[in-house]
């Protein structure tokens, strides 16, 4: 078959001088071998399913990207030399030397993994990161494409709840405020969820900042109401909301009077993005309409 090296792991070197005298009993030309360092768990035993996911079709539905485990598994019992840890695949064709590669087992550090795929995330433009998050969204059933003539998504999606017709630059939009969070593509309809519903579900005390009254919550939201509603729907964005809740807030005694209320409102959520930013990206409808919502249950 003409292969010149077997690189394999160190489980299979027991089988090695057996499958050297078949071939010298056959007179075939000797390949060189290579023995690798196996993968270890953190419990430093063989990495197998007890461990977690083990194969790449798994790492890949979980939202791991290409690039990422191509360079951490790399990394896996080679170093280069140096503290250097991100490679592009040419980086890796001109460093990489099987010469390099420890003896001893390799951890699986899963943290790590999470951290460089998180690095990879944030080095994408939005537009092909958002084509990445999509699917995830259309799997969970939060939006639906809408097909062109030919056969491909169009410029807009719908909301499944809603029937809510929503542009892909919106999506965007809402993709690029995690996009420095994200340390998975799959954690995007968690953390995103509350803009593809219509009501949201969350227990009326996490409206509460601290000692404040529901008199108190009640006045906030009757305050951001009058607020927001002078507020016409072309400067409906997050410079001029930012100015305009910020000055209303230094008026209180503590800002998270009205800045905690408004974000639990807008995401139903104890983190979440920033009020201000999520408020900019729902639109003056919608925000008005979760103050409501709010405001009905106290």
């Amino acid at each position: 078959m003409k292969i010149t090296h077997i690189i394999r792991g160190e489980d299979h070197i027991s089988n090695t001088p057996k499958q050297i005298l078949i071939e010298e009993a056959l007179e075939f030309p000797q390949p060189k071998f290579a023995h690798l360092p196996l993968i270890l768990g953190p419990d430093k035993s063989k990495l197998s399913k007890r461990h977690g996911t083990t194969s790449i079709t798994e790492y890949r539905e979980n939202g791991y990207l290409p690039e990422t485990l191509i360079n951490f598994i790399s990394l896996l019992s080679w170093n280069p030399g140096t503290e250097r840890e991100i490679f592009s695949m040419p980086s890796l064709i001109k460093e990489f030397s099987i010469e390099k590669i420890q003896k001893s087992g390799a951890i699986f550090n899963i943290d790590k993994l999470d951290w460089m795929n998180g690095f990879y995330i944030r080095e994408k433009s939005i537009k092909k990161l958002a084509e990445q998050c999509i699917p995830y969204l259309i799997k969970d059933n939060f939006i639906k494409a809408e097909f062109e003539f030919d056969g491909l998504p169009g410029e807009f999606y719908e909301i499944v709840e809603t029937k809510e017709k929503i542009s892909l630059k919106k999506i965007e939009k809402i993709i690029g405020l995690y996009q420095e969070r994200l340390k998975k593509l799959s954690e995007i309809t968690e953390l995103t969820h509350y803009f593809f519903k219509k009501d949201l579900d969350y227990d009326k005390e996490l409206l509460r900042w601290k000692d404040m009254e529901d008199k108190d919550i009640k006045n906030v939201f009757k305050q951001l109401k009058k607020l927001l509603s002078r507020i016409k729907p072309e400067d409906w964005t997050e410079q001029n909301l930012t100015n305009i809740l910020m000055a209303e807030a230094k008026k209180m005694d503590n800002r998270g009077q009205i800045l905690w209320p408004l974000r639990v409102v807008l995401t139903g959520e104890k983190a979440s993005a920033g009020p201000f930013e999520v408020a900019a990206i729902l639109d003056k409808e919608k925000t008005l309409e979760r103050i409501d919502y709010a405001m009905s249950k106290i």
